[in-house]
């Protein structure tokens, strides 16, 4: 499904010169303003990619015509076709990929420098992000949220904050491959606890938050343990999850008009997605209704402008 709302569109890129906007946007963000590393090619291309680009999907914003933000998505098929998800250079998920149902990856998040400012662009790939939970039935979301630089003490606060307050519970935990970081970075860094807790004010570690990392909290995230500091990169990234069954109380009143509508979090054997499962079954109007709220409440005085396009669902990929 797309999403309209005025000149804004969400929805999957469907075509290679779709994909290749995605690709240009990354590299001017990723590459070009934030210092990661890119080859001869990337550099005569103007595009940021690897080995996961090739089956993976592209949640794009399009303002008129052009991409503007985007997401890349990789679910349990892609990640069966490359031999993994991109998380796990970093981070070791064996605990969630165990998890019984659909999971996804999320990565590569980023908007046009011009577009920051006004947050519709990031709501709206939220918004793209929620109608694809609701119509995969995607229990849970997860990827990396990373820093500018190679020096996580610069975020200590923020990171520290993290580990004292919303560390992933056990079963599901992430946790973080020193082994991994590339020659000379020490592995000394990967440890979460920088500050000791009382040290710790969390005025100032939202402060130093991106507002991708803030918008993640806001919808129930929990992070893994430990920091990757990915040199090439230019970033130092934490491992960031959202099971959908947890999301905050208050996102599941707007979404399904009560608290706790896709089921109790502490009961493991629950059907994660039963109520919106049903909705899901019912002929098209169904799937609105949730659609709808999704948007309304990340839209907020937009909503009203939002078009519903029935769409495909099928890339072109590369």
């Amino acid at each position: 499904m797309a999403i309209k709302v005025r000149d804004f569109e969400v929805r999957l890129t469907r075509n290679k010169e779709e994909r290749k906007q995605v690709r240009q946007l990354r590299y001017q963000v990723f590459c070009l303003e934030e210092g990661a590393s890119a080859t001869e090619e990337q550099h005569a291309l103007g595009e940021e990619y690897d080995a996961f680009d090739r089956f993976a999907e592209y949640m794009a914003v399009f303002h008129n015509g052009r991409v503007v933000g985007t997401y890349r998505i990789i679910d349990r098929n892609a990640a069966d076709k490359m031999g993994g998800f991109y998380t796990e250079s970093e981070f070791n998920i064996s605990k969630i990929k165990k998890y019984r149902g659909n999971i996804a990856e999320m990565s590569r998040a980023c908007v046009a420098s011009e577009y920051r400012e006004n947050a519709l662009v990031m709501r709206l790939l939220w918004a793209g992000l929620g109608e694809m939970i609701v119509r995969r039935k995607i229990r849970i979301l997860f990827g990396v949220a990373s820093f500018v630089g190679t020096k996580p003490a610069r975020s200590a606060q923020a990171i520290s904050y993290l580990y004292y307050n919303h560390l992933t519970p056990l079963r599901l935990r992430a946790t973080v491959i020193p082994e991994n970081f590339a020659d000379g970075v020490n592995p000394k860094l990967a440890r979460m606890n920088i500050l000791p807790r009382e040290f710790v004010d969390a005025a100032d570690a939202k402060s130093e938050m991106t507002p991708l990392i803030k918008g993640y909290l806001r919808l129930g995230a929990t992070f893994g343990r430990g920091v990757f500091v990915d040199a090439p990169f230019n970033s130092y990234d934490i491992f960031v999850m959202i099971e959908t069954r947890k999301m905050d109380a208050a996102y599941q009143k707007h979404f399904l008009g009560r608290e706790n509508a896709l089921g109790n979090p502490d009961d493991e054997h629950d059907n994660i997605m039963k109520t919106v499962g049903k909705i899901i079954t019912l002929p098209v109007v169904g799937p609105f209704k949730v659609v709808r709220a999704f948007v309304e409440f990340l839209l907020r005085e937009d909503a009203a402008d939002a078009e519903y396009i029935e769409d495909s669902d099928k890339e072109e990929l590369v």
